[in-house]
């Protein structure tokens, strides 16, 4: 079993920040132009996934040397992210985690949206950063302890239908056993309370799938 792997996607540079935050033994999956941002920074992907119209002919020459391709037709049904994600899962990992960016709002919400498909469901831990902002997947039922800088600010959403009976604790308005229904307001622009250490928040549900976004307070 493959402990963590990380995908790299999106169409914008790599924070060194969130670089830093990929432990060294992890296994690195590029999904299309995001081997050009990964090599940019010094990471070197084992497998190239997608239909490789945004990778440069540099990423797609250094892949055919030092990584697999696995190269999908243009007119296909799911996203490159959806790929890469999909062979992440049968490697039967503890951890996903994705990395991108970009401005593209459709990009953005296809990816993110991409860590509660079903092929993913089986990963005890799903998490992301695009851009700045961290991301946390959890399915119900479940639950998930974030350990956050005090000042930070979080929101819960419902991307995938309903979830039940969510539970939040340790920020300024709590939660108890709620339903939230799909893309309301109800668990947006929550914060950690300020003080000198951080704080573990945590997140519980019955059922659905609850995407948790994060924003560290020295990153506002």
């Amino acid at each position: 079993m493959n402990e963590h792997i990380v995908i790299i996607t999106g169409a914008a540079p790599l924070a060194p920040d969130v670089v830093a935050r990929i432990p060294a033994d992890a296994v690195l999956i590029a999904a299309d132009g995001g081997l050009d941002h990964a090599l940019a920074v010094g990471l070197q992907p084992t497998r190239l996934i997608g239909d490789l119209d945004s990778v440069t002919d540099d990423g797609v020459t250094w892949a055919a040397r030092n990584a697999s391709i696995e190269r999908h037709p243009a007119d296909k049904d799911r996203t490159d992210t959806e790929l890469a994600l999909a062979v992440a899962a049968s490697l039967d990992p503890e951890r996903i985690t994705l990395i991108g960016g970009g401005d593209r709002l459709d990009h953005t919400i296809a990816s993110i949206g991409a860590l509660g498909a079903l092929s993913v469901t089986s990963v005890p831990m799903l998490d992301a950063w695009w851009n700045d902002q961290h991301v946390t997947v959890v399915q119900g039922p479940g639950s998930a302890t974030l350990h956050l800088v005090a000042g930070s600010t979080l929101s819960l959403l419902a991307l995938h239908g309903p979830c039940t009976r969510v539970t939040l604790r340790n920020t300024r308005w709590e939660l108890t056993e709620v339903d939230i229904d799909p893309v309301v307001g109800l668990g947006v622009s929550n914060e950690v309370p300020a003080g000198d250490r951080p704080v573990d928040v945590e997140v519980s549900l019955s059922g659905g799938t609850l995407t948790i976004f994060d924003v560290p307070a020295v990153a506002r």
